[in-house]
């Protein structure tokens, strides 16, 4: 068995070649989860949103790779609330989603991370498994992606910035098509994760609460079953 100098040391050398990024915003009334907000109203939606922060925030803490963290709008605040070394947020940057996620792929190579993974913030049971496939999946492919039931993704993954983005119609239900098509022009290999769901509307939350009758899924989001029930009294 290996000793736990070895594991710790393992552990180390990946954090410092991988990299995950996850895209998030201050959970603000009114400025998160607006669709959703239609629904269960703007103070509630946000409290969603932020449990949905502390329990990636709490699943990744103990990862085997390094974690950052892109925050929209810029502000210091999120990493106090979150307990986040601020070292370990950097602000979003660019014109659309795209021009954000390729400026975050630059910062991960500049960084020196060999591999990097881009999620959002908007998928609680998102597993670090998950994560650990994207990444061993660079083995094999340029860009792995995360397919979401809404037509986009949940996750990107790529060992380098790559101009797959351009052309893309963001927030409809073609960006993973676009996205697919776009390597291909690029003459780029891409392998698919599993098919999964953001939770982006009122009726994600019956998928979420459909998750939530596992146990063992409770146990993973602790933070998001407090806000559901602060919702549903």
């Amino acid at each position: 068995m290996p000793s736990r100098e070895f594991d710790a040391s393992a552990v180390t050398a990946r954090r410092a070649q991988d990299v995950l990024v996850v895209f998030a915003r201050c959970p603000e009334p009114g400025r998160v989860k607006t669709r959703l907000a239609r629904t269960v109203g703007d103070d509630a939606a946000a409290a969603l949103y932020a449990a949905f922060v502390e329990d990636l925030r709490a699943r990744f803490a103990g990862a085997p790779f390094a974690v950052r963290w892109a925050v929209a709008p810029p502000d210091t605040g999120f990493a106090a609330r979150f307990a986040i070394p601020i070292e370990e947020t950097f602000a979003q940057q660019g014109g659309d989603l795209g021009a954000r996620m390729e400026t975050a792929f630059a910062r991960a190579r500049d960084a020196g991370f060999a591999r990097t993974v881009l999620i959002g913030s908007d998928m609680p049971q998102l597993a670090c498994a998950t994560v650990e496939r994207a990444f061993a999946a660079l083995d094999r492919a340029d860009v792995v992606l995360g397919p979401a039931r809404d037509g986009g993704y949940y996750l990107v993954a790529a060992r380098r910035p790559l101009d797959v983005f351009t052309g893309v119609a963001w927030s409809t239900s073609t960006v993973l098509a676009a996205t697919c098509s776009r390597a291909t022009e690029l003459g780029l290999t891409v392998e698919l994760l599993d098919r999964d769901f953001d939770v982006d509307e009122a009726s994600d939350l019956a998928l979420l609460d459909w998750l939530l009758d596992d146990q063992r899924a409770r146990a993973m989001m602790p933070a998001t079953v407090a806000a559901l029930g602060a919702i549903r009294g």
